[in-house]
């Protein structure tokens, strides 16, 4: 088709030419090679408009009076009927950083929970055809119809940040942001981010934006905090979490190196004590083991006689 058009334009250029030349000189013919230029020109213009060029991961969704006529994905440089509209998308994977939000937790605690979600389109019917992706209202309410394919792709990652708020609120109104009791190890909460977490947020995603032809291919969270309002209040509890978690350990500490104490002071027979003198022990040593500051022993040397 290139070819012909090209041949097309040359045969308009001569018939427009020699046309003239012909009519200057008052000659036979002229006007009909005129006639037969111009109406060659505009089938040079009529076939130039059937040419289109798709790079890799594009489409062309092609429509015929209204009428869908399929999509067109083949790489290169083609020729279609002028007659068809294509409105040009792209197969190419797109990234979202959408900002936190704050959302309930399965406990009520209001938290401030984001995502980073990749994705792309995978059926091109329904992203123009099932959703109003033409037609779009600015920040000033304002509507405006377009064909441009960084519009439409705009509009479709606004469709897809929408559809992530919803289904972002409904997956962490699933779980606690931590477990109230640090045993139970066998409920998933959002502070652990598991994979388990990540993949429902994926399929519910995808149940979400499967009517408008969108494939997630990764869904993570990837911010999660607490509310400000609650945010102190939270720090203190985990501090407290904390000292007792490291107080055990130390307790459980202190409690095996008085048994050692003991027992090797009974086996070597260093000393022989009383109940009395081995509970005075005990208290004596886990008072220097689990004070927090350093103790100022305090050594019997008998008493002085005067």
């Amino acid at each position: 088709m290139l070819t012909i058009d090209i041949i097309v334009l040359l045969a308009a250029i001569a018939g427009i030419v020699f046309g003239i030349i012909r009519l200057d000189e008052g000659t036979d013919g002229g006007g009909f090679l005129l006639g037969s230029g111009i109406v060659l020109a505009l089938a040079f213009i009529l076939i130039s408009c059937g040419f289109i060029q798709i790079e890799p991961n594009e489409a062309r969704v092609m429509m015929f009076f209204g009428q869908y006529k399929g999509t067109f994905t083949r790489v290169g440089f083609s020729w279609v009927n002028p007659f068809i509209i294509t409105k040009k998308l792209s197969f190419r994977a797109r990234n979202i950083d959408a900002e936190p939000i704050k959302v309930n937790d399965k406990t009520g605690n209001p938290v401030m929970i984001g995502m980073m979600l990749v994705w792309k389109l995978k059926d091109t019917y329904k992203a123009i055809f099932e959703i109003d992706s033409e037609t779009m209202a600015d920040n000033n309410d304002e509507v405006k119809v377009t064909n441009k394919v960084s519009d439409l792709m705009m509009a479709f990652e606004r469709f897809v940040r929408i559809q992530g708020d919803a289904a972002l609120r409904h997956v962490a109104g699933q779980y606690a942001y931590d477990r109230a009791d640090e045993s139970d190890t066998n409920e998933q909460t959002l502070r652990d981010n598991s994979e388990e977490i990540n993949q429902l947020l994926e399929r519910t995603l995808d149940e979400r934006l499967e009517m408008a032809g969108i494939e997630i291919v990764e869904a993570r969270i990837n911010y999660l905090a607490y509310a400000p309002e609650i945010a102190a209040v939270m720090l203190r509890r985990q501090q407290a979490s904390a000292i007792i978690s490291a107080r055990e350990k130390i307790v459980e500490g202190a409690v095996s190196m008085v048994d050692m104490a003991l027992r090797k002071l009974n086996d070597e027979q260093v000393v022989e004590l009383d109940e009395d003198k081995k509970a005075a022990m005990v208290t004596n040593l886990m008072v220097v083991l689990c004070s927090e500051t350093n103790t100022q022993p305090v050594v019997n040397s008998g008493t002085l006689n005067m």
